[in-house]
């Protein structure tokens, strides 16, 4: 099958770019790591009639933190996090422990996080994170700029609360407190396969009791999920965890945390090689050994 023609422009300013995007007749794609889109194009899944190439644009490379929020542009690369001191604090360890697990060096050199937020795939990592830690997307066209909270942002599988002529130009996120420790692990079939379920947590602690908690879902539903029904049970919570080696007893928080997580939060899919009921078993787990890194982190 001969491949669909398009048009293909690379604007020079944010300006430009949202001009292209306001051609709501056609459909217009927006290039940035290009990781997914590409492939898709290449899958003849997707045949726009307009890319707009945004890697010339001056300015949506810039990752800056400001008055206890850090701002990621639209060009900032999945590789950049792999540095825990990219972000100060939890959060760049946070994002660290994420960023190694998606996909493999090559795609993290040139996607971004931005474009995974824009892209909204269940499997997304950086879509987890956001949703759990209360992240805001700026979106722009030609009309002006508005926020949307990361709560209110995801719609379904690959469907958002952008409108079609709008650009996200940047994502920011609040700075956990010190005291907060993270965690994040991933269940995939092969090192290059999409996580079948991952798991996100961020837990702050004062005077040994759990005060804040987040908890977000990867790939265990039909869109990036938080776990609030775990959550709750946690909140005002001693924080004991098992020595080194030893397995989280059945009655702890933290495996308790994880059955309501499997049971109440998540809605996980079949997919070819796991069906709901082996996912939910995985969530489990998962929930408890990342809220377990989590706690670890803190209490150091």
């Amino acid at each position: 099958m001969k491949p669909a023609a398009f048009d293909y422009v690379a604007p020079r300013t944010v300006d430009e770019a949202l001009d292209a995007l306001g051609d709501t007749r056609r459909d217009v794609r927006v290039l940035a790591g290009g990781q997914s889109l590409i492939l898709e194009m290449h899958l003849q899944r997707i045949r726009p009639d307009l890319v707009v190439d945004i890697n010339r644009v001056a300015g949506l490379d810039r990752l800056s933190v400001n008055d206890g929020t850090v701002e990621i542009g639209a060009l900032v690369r999945h590789s950049v996090f792999e540095s825990p001191q990219a972000v100060p604090g939890p959060l760049g360890r946070l994002f660290a422990l994420a960023a190694v697990n998606i996909a493999h060096p090559p795609i993290r050199a040139c996607g971004t996080m931005v474009g995974s937020l824009a892209w909204a795939h269940p499997a997304s990592e950086w879509c987890a994170i956001a949703l759990a830690l209360d992240a805001v997307i700026e979106v722009r066209s030609t009309g002006g700029a508005r926020e949307i909270a990361a709560r209110d942002y995801f719609r379904g599988p690959f469907q958002t609360a952008r409108a079609r002529d709008e650009l996200i130009t940047s994502l920011r996120f609040p700075l956990p407190a010190e005291d907060t420790g993270v965690g994040f692990i991933e269940h995939r079939r092969t090192h290059f396969c999409f996580a079948q379920v991952a798991v996100a947590a961020a837990l702050t602690v004062h005077d040994g009791l759990i005060s804040d908690v987040r908890i977000g879902l990867v790939n265990c539903a039909d869109r990036p999920i938080r776990a609030h029904a775990a959550e709750q049970v946690l909140i005002g919570r001693e924080v004991i965890v098992p020595a080194v080696g030893d397995r989280l007893p059945g009655g702890h928080p933290f495996a308790r945390a994880g059955r309501i997580a499997a049971d109440q939060d998540a809605a996980p899919l079949a997919e070819p090689y796991a069906d709901p009921e082996y996912r939910r078993q995985v969530i489990a787990v998962l929930v408890g050994r990342t809220l377990r890194q989590a706690a670890e982190g803190v209490l150091q």
